[in-house]
């Protein structure tokens, strides 16, 4: 027993990668499941190693009785059978036996084996387990092993790891035995089932892990890595800063002729990366992050929102923007903002709101500006409810609001006090400009408005009687104004009926 228990012991610590004092516990475990099975108890029994724990050996716990009070021949030994192993054995004295390994049947056997694979599958389980949660965020090498739907196992040594189809790049390909750089993402144990270990190489974190290996300062803490973003397979793109003045973080990133970046687009099969200069201020950080497009200037249109405008030359545009938006789409998720870019002229065409034109116009150092304000939703502290019946109604427009009389407004739905509020907020914000007229070149001139009446009474009306009742009627009237009988006049040789 010996020889092969020692032959088993090695063995077991060479092929399930355990340590020493796991095997040695599991081993006792198994003899004592075999001794239960067996004698139906295995509370006396015990289990002993040799010195260098190459053999073992289990004896049972007996205590010496006189024949006439032996019972239990598992737990009890005979006085007459102790003086045979123990010459000068006592009644009440404790021996240990060695238990033969052939009293073990079949059954017992068996059932130790079960109970030894179990506790070694749990152990060796929890072990891989605890190593590997430890590694979660780290790069692990391993060889790509076989692939099914479109998941890849990758031999890590002591355990498979998986590649899912959604965690590999759109530009990578992988065949029988190549060497497979990843990200550890995931370690799931599953009670019933085997460990599971998670493999990236999408997560933007194995490009900072990358970065990490292949740039010395950033390991170091020199050069510091603030946000990535990443289309996988695509582009990359990496805000960086440095903690020494003396250290440019972005030429470190690169390196010597480039030699460090070329490193990083080698492990991710060409993938486009941008590494730029990551800066506090949102304007400078946008045109940054629109590299490798030239930014001519940033206007923040809304702090609060995170909304921003870049205005870039014609030539700019399409880089700026990216194939299908990708590099806009990247600046953006890497500073937080909404970023709108537009050419120059498409900036001049804009119609921005009063805010934004005076952050252009202190932008470009006009102290002067003031506001032209067009529409009544352009009033600085105009009443939203007003705002918005007038727009309902067509009549955002302050020169519409004010060709309104107080009946049109209070039939749309505008108080006393709301007009007179907004009239108010009009003359404090808004000049209004009255056209005038010169008498000379219009050719005309003004007649007062009591002459002007006046005039009109001398225009000549024919009148007519009414033919129900005699009162004085006009051609224009279509009812007497005295009877309210209708009228119609008809035209015969040149002569007007009534």
């Amino acid at each position: 027993m010996a020889t092969d228990m020692s032959e088993a012991i090695r063995q077991l610590m060479q092929d399930s990668h355990m340590s020493e004092e796991l095997i040695l516990q599991t081993i006792e475990d198994t003899l004592k499941a075999a001794y239960k099975r067996r004698f139906g108890n295995a509370d006396n029994a015990i289990v002993q190693f040799n010195d260098d724990n190459t053999e073992v050996t289990i004896k049972a716990k007996k205590r010496i009785v006189d024949s006439e009070n032996f019972y239990d021949p598992v737990s009890e030994i005979e006085l007459d059978e102790a003086k045979e192993l123990i010459p000068d054995a006592e009644i009440g004295d404790e021996i240990l036996i060695v238990v033969d390994p052939k009293e073990f049947d079949r059954g017992s056997v068996q059932s130790a084996k079960q109970t030894a694979h179990q506790s070694i599958r749990e152990i060796k389980k929890d072990s891989l387990y605890a190593e590997f949660k430890d590694k979660i965020g780290e790069i692990i090498i391993g060889y790509y092993q076989r692939e099914r739907a479109g998941t890849i196992y990758v031999d890590l040594g002591k355990i498979e790891g998986k590649l899912l189809k959604k965690f590999q790049s759109p530009r990578e390909e992988f065949h029988v035995n190549d060497r497979i750089k990843s990200l550890i993402v995931e370690v799931n144990k599953d009670k019933n089932g085997p460990l599971e270990i998670i493999l990236s190489r999408t997560h933007t974190d194995f490009v900072r892990a990358i970065f990490e290996l292949e740039v010395p300062e950033i390991y170091d803490k020199i050069v510091e890595i603030h946000k990535i973003v990443r289309e996988p397979g695509y582009r990359t793109k990496l805000a960086v800063y440095s903690n020494r003045d003396d250290v440019d973080p972005v030429g470190a990133c690169v390196g010597l002729k480039g030699v460090r970046i070329l490193a990083v687009i080698k492990e991710l099969e060409g993938e486009k990366i941008d590494i730029l200069k990551y800066d506090p201020d949102p304007r400078k950080f946008i045109k940054n992050a629109l590299s490798p497009a030239e930014v001519q200037d940033v206007i923040i249109l809304d702090e609060t929102k995170h909304q921003a405008l870049a205005v870039v030359s014609e030539s700019q545009l399409s880089l700026a923007i990216g194939k299908q938006g990708l590099n806009v789409r990247l600046a953006n998720r890497l500073v937080d903002w909404n970023i709108d870019v537009k050419t120059d002229a498409q900036f001049e065409d804009m119609d921005i709101a009063a805010e934004s034109r005076r952050a252009v116009s202190e932008l470009f150092g006009d102290s002067d500006f003031e506001e032209e304000y067009t529409l009544v939703s352009q009033l600085p502290g105009v009443d939203q409810a007003v705002a918005v019946i007038l727009r309902d109604n067509n009549k955002d427009a302050i020169e519409d609001f004010l060709a309104l009389s107080e009946e049109e407004l209070a039939g749309i739905g505008l108080s006393e006090e709301q007009q007179k509020a907004l009239k108010g907020l009009i003359e404090e914000h808004v000049e209004i400009v009255e056209e005038e007229y010169d008498e000379e070149e219009t050719g005309e001139e003004e007649i007062p408005a009591g002459e002007q009446e006046a005039d009109v009474s001398r225009t000549d009306v024919e009148e007519y009687e009414c033919p129900n009742c005699g009162a004085t009627i006009t051609i224009e009237m279509t009812n007497c104004p005295n009877c309210g009988i209708g009228l119609s006049f008809e035209y015969e040789d040149d002569n007007i009926e009534g």
